[in-house]
This record gives structure tokens, C-alpha cells and sequence, in this order.
């Protein structure tokens, strides 16, 4: 359950990360490599085997997601006719959850569609707050409790704690595999 409640903060951070950036090619390499480094910790937690492939962590699903809000970024930046840019758009988001869907990423497509929706309605708070619980409520309904802290967010830059957050994840997967194997039983899906 915490897990699906972090899960609308990490895309909303996600969001705000990419308009705040100075790097996006930087950024979306840094969530591909902690995609890599904690594959093995995700499949070790989940499957008991440090490389299983019928489910991939949410890191990639996190960069899809980035590298769909660059394209659109992109279309919307080019001198294009509107309703070129809507298809283009369209085009990039439904490539990037197919790609999603493709590699079984956790959240899979509709994880790509949720970041979108965040990013679409990114110039407006309310907006994005709604849409985003909306989104979320189709199949997520404990994700509507990360929208408090996100309507309290202020716009600030916080601490910088981003690398903690980075390991934080495979960190504590390898915690969990490890207590898993403790207890004799070989990960969390086996439970």
C-alpha cells in the first residue's frame, strides 16, 4: 500500500523534476542507470532470482514516462501546426506506454498515462490535483492520499537528498529480499 501511495509523488516529483532540470539528457540517463543497478534488488525482492524478466521495476517505467514528457516538450517547442503537435503528442505518449507495456514495466501503461496527466495539467495546481485523482481512481484508489502532500507542496526546492531517494529503492528491496530470506521463503510474491 505505501507503494501505491509514493507511487503519484514519484510521478508528480518527476514532473516537477523535468521543469526544473538543467540536463534532461542527464536526468533521463541517471533514471535509466537506477533502472539497471536496481533491477537485480526489484527481482531479487519479488521472484527470489537476480534476473527475472516478466516484470520490470519502476524505474523504467519513471523513464518512459521522462522521455515522454521530452518529446512532447519538443512538439510543443517546435513550430508546428496545433493539431500536427496534439497528434505528435499523442503519438509519443501512446509509443511510450506501449513501450511500457512491452517491457512489463511496474505500472505499466497506465503508469505513463498518470505522469502524463500530471505533466498536462502541470501550469495549473487544481487542475492537475483533479485530473490526477481522477486518473488514479480508475484503478488506483489508495493513490488518492499522496494528493495531501502534493497540494501542500509550495513550488520550493527542498533538501537535496535526490541520490538518498535514488538508493533508498534498490536499498531497500535488497532489504526485503534479504528478510525473505531469512524467513526461508524466496521473495515478496512468493508470500
Amino acid at each position: 500500500m505505501v507503494g501505491r501511495i509514493a507511487f503519484p509523488i514519484f510521478c508528480f516529483l518527476l514532473v516537477e523534476g523535468v521543469g526544473h532540470t538543467g540536463n534532461r539528457v542527464k536526468y533521463a540517463a541517471r533514471l535509466a542507470v537506477f533502472a539497471l543497478i536496481s533491477e537485480i534488488p526489484f527481482d531479487l525482492a519479488f521472484h527470489g532470482m537476480p534476473l527475472e524478466f516478466s516484470y520490470q521495476n519502476v524505474f523504467f517505467t519513471l523513464f518512459l514516462g521522462l522521455v515522454a514528457m521530452i518529446g512532447c516538450q519538443y512538439a510543443e517547442d517546435a513550430d508546428l501546426n496545433q493539431i500536427v503537435r496534439i497528434f505528435l503528442e499523442i503519438l509519443i505518449v501512446a509509443m511510450c506506454m506501449g513501450a511500457a507495456e512491452f517491457l512489463k514495466t511496474d505500472y505499466s501503461a497506465k503508469g505513463i498515462l498518470c505522469i502524463m496527466v500530471l505533466y498536462f495539467f502541470r501550469r495549473n495546481r487544481r487542475m492537475q490535483i483533479l485530473a490526477g485523482c481522477l486518473v488514479f481512481f480508475w484503478w488506483e484508489l489508495p493513490a488518492l492520499i499522496a494528493f495531501v502532500p502534493i497540494a501542500l507542496y509550495n513550488g520550493k526546492k527542498g533538501w537535496n537528498l535526490k541520490y538518498f531517494f535514488y538508493l533508498f529503492y534498490p536499498l531497500h528491496l535488497l532489504l526485503i529480499y534479504l528478510v525473505c530470506w531469512a524467513m526461508g521463503i524466496g521473495g515478496i510474491a512468493v508470500v
